[in-house]
Order: C-alpha cells, then structure tokens, then sequence
C-alpha cells in the first residue's frame, strides 16, 4: 500500500484498515498525512490512536536530509546513553543544518529539561510550536518545564493545548489535573 492508498484506508478504512494505514504512513508518509492522523488521535479506537501517534512521531524524526536525521539519531542515543552535551551538540547541529526542521528543537528541549534546566528549554519547545503547531510532545514538555520552574498557569495552558491535540495522554491529564489542583488551593502560578 503507498502512502496515497494509506491516508484514503485511514479515512475510510474499516478499523484494522485504518490501523494499518497509520501503520504504513509512519513507515513512509510525510507531511501531508500529518491532518489525518492528528484527526485519528480523537478516535475511541485504542489501536488507532496508538498507531496514528507512533506514525506522527516517525513522520516528525524525519528531515528529508539524510545528514541531519543522522545527528538527529546520533543525538537520540546520546540522551539514551545521558550524555547530554554530546546529545546537544547533535541536535544544535541539526537545528543549524535544518532550522525549519522542528523535531531537533523538540530534542535539544527535552535534553535540556533532562539536563535540570527547564527555563532554556521553553525557547525551544516554543521554536518547535512555533514550526509544528499539532506537536503534543513539545506542548506537553513546554508544560513540565514550566511545572518545574512554579510557573503553574503558563503549565496548565500548556498540558490543555497538548490535550487538545491528543486527548488521549494520561500522563498530561494527571500533570494538569495536579496543576489545577495546586492552583485551586493557591500554591502560586506567578509567572507567565
């Protein structure tokens, strides 16, 4: 199946056609298959969503520069391996060849906020926001940054923009129903 034939089945597929298509366009698809399989995340079907999430972060890992998705691999097994300035050289390296590729922002943002450095994070989640607006990974990390830094409002947008996306992460819902409730109880929330 190529991907045109993927993002028809996926539309109009029985389940495990659609399945399978978000399968398919993981493996091969591109920027265009993004809208459909953002839709798919607000499906009931478990299977679906699982795929069409997987199949989003593959389309997003790939540049079309073999180069670049090099260092960008090089700077994912760097942060596997926690050799966090090895990893951020690799990913600013990937911005610089790539600027409009926002998955090396979204990487060096997650180093830095692995690296216990939340604030020089957020201009990077933003920069991935700002080139892939359906990025629920870099929206829901922009939160944790702010979460860590008692920016509490600012957080809560965040984790509702990545819900709004991808309602189906649980892990978001739990970080921004314990938002809601430090906020509720007015533990803070200064801060942007």
């Amino acid at each position: 199946m190529d991907s045109e034939e993927a993002l028809r089945r996926l539309k109009e597929g029985t389940p495990p056609e659609r399945r399978e298509a978000a399968m398919v366009l993981g493996a091969s698809g591109d920027a265009r298959a993004v809208p459909a399989l953002v839709a798919a995340l607000m499906e009931n079907d478990r299977g679906l969503v699982q795929a069409a999430e997987a199949a989003l972060w593959a389309i997003w890992s790939r540049s079309g520069n073999p180069e670049v998705d090099r260092a960008l691999q090089e700077g994912i097994a760097a942060v596997e391996r926690r050799e966090y300035p090895g990893a951020l050289a690799c990913f600013s390296r990937v911005i610089a060849e790539a600027p409009d590729f926002a998955e090396g922002y979204n990487k060096r943002a997650t180093t830095y906020y692995l690296m216990g450095e939340p604030a020089k994070a957020i201009p990077d989640c933003r920069a991935t926001l700002a080139r892939n607006p359906v990025h629920f990974g870099a929206a829901a990390g922009q939160g944790l940054c702010h979460l860590a830094l008692g920016q509490l409002r600012a957080a809560a947008r965040c984790f509702r923009r990545a819900l709004s996306i991808h309602p189906r992460l649980i892990g978001v819902r739990e970080n921004l129903a314990a938002t809601q409730q430090r906020l509720t109880a007015g533990n803070g929330g200064a801060g942007p």
